[in-house]
């Protein structure tokens, strides 16, 4: 399938989280407003930056899916990786910011009983959040889409974040009032730990990481070919959601140019059915005894 068209339907978990982040954070930071509670305002606040972040996914995705032009000769899939990294930082940032406010609860003493209509506005929500991490949990594996396998990280550690919210509003209901901000401190961290999470892998595509492990299946997978007699390199990148790889084979130095390209297209099939390889670049060189 062409991959703008998997560009195209990962834009639709972008806008289904930020339509369900937009209407839950307003109904928590409501809720939390009436009902006194640090746990629920602070995860409100976090689908607060969430609407922001799946905004930045999107506005990545749509970028991805322009056509190659003069100063970008393999497209802009790439976007995607720097939408992951703008998410990372809006995350990290609304993170830190609620691990100050609920230090600041602690160390002043402010501690309040909030409603127990707080506790079932979190439990609705996790429920409601975790339906969407499954959606979009399949939508990025199927389109094999990092922008969007980010987001449903992202939507996994919100329905926790709510789940954890829910605890502290029932412990703060037994006279535990504490439990309530501590449950906030506990979301600060979720929060932080999911933009590491997701700036890493970010980062580790843009600087053209690639998987040793997934390294040495292409090199099975070549090796399969009788006519290959060495494997004398094989490096490989990410371009977006596309593995690019470079490979260069020795071949009998008696083969015509003819018989090596087939071999190289053959490899090129190989790839592109067993590893969804789309861009294989083989350089063909004379197997020598000697130098092998």
């Amino acid at each position: 399938m062409d991959p703008y068209h998997y560009i195209k339907e990962g834009e639709k978990g972008a806008w289904l989280s930020i339509i369900t982040y937009l209407l839950l954070a307003t109904f928590k930071l409501i809720m939390a407003h009436i009902g006194h509670s640090s746990a629920l305002r602070a995860d409100g606040l976090n689908n607060a930056t969430d609407v922001i972040a799946s905004i930045a996914v999107l506005i990545g995705l749509k970028i991805s899916r322009k056509p190659p032009d003069e100063d970008h000769h393999y497209g802009h899939f790439r976007a995607e990786m720097i939408a992951s990294l703008i998410a990372a930082f809006i995350m990290m940032t609304i993170g830190i910011q609620v691990l100050i406010n609920t230090f600041q609860i602690f160390i002043n003493n402010e501690f309040q009983q909030p409603d127990m209509l707080t506790a079932w506005t979190a439990l609705v929500c996790a429920i409601i959040m975790f339906a969407v991490y499954f959606y979009n949990l399949r939508l990025g594996k199927r389109i094999n889409s990092s922008a969007i396998m980010a987001v449903a990280q992202d939507n996994k550690a919100d329905a926790l974040v709510s789940i954890g919210a829910f605890v502290g509003i029932m412990g703060a209901q037994f006279h535990l009032y504490w439990l309530d901000p501590l449950a906030g401190l506990i979301v600060g961290i979720i929060i932080c730990y999911t933009a590491w999470h997701i700036f890493r892998d970010a980062t580790h595509t843009l600087t053209d990481g690639f998987q040793p492990k997934k390294i040495k299946k292409i090199k099975e997978s070549i090796e399969q070919n009788p006519n290959v007699l060495g494997i004398k390199d094989v490096k490989g990148r990410l371009h977006g959601n596309q593995a690019l790889v470079d490979i260069t084979i020795l071949v009998d130095p008696h083969l015509t140019v003819k018989e090596s390209h087939i071999i190289a297209d053959h490899i090129e099939e190989k790839l592109s059915e067993e590893h969804a390889i789309p861009h294989a670049q083989i350089h063909i060189e004379p197997y020598e005894e000697d130098n092998h």
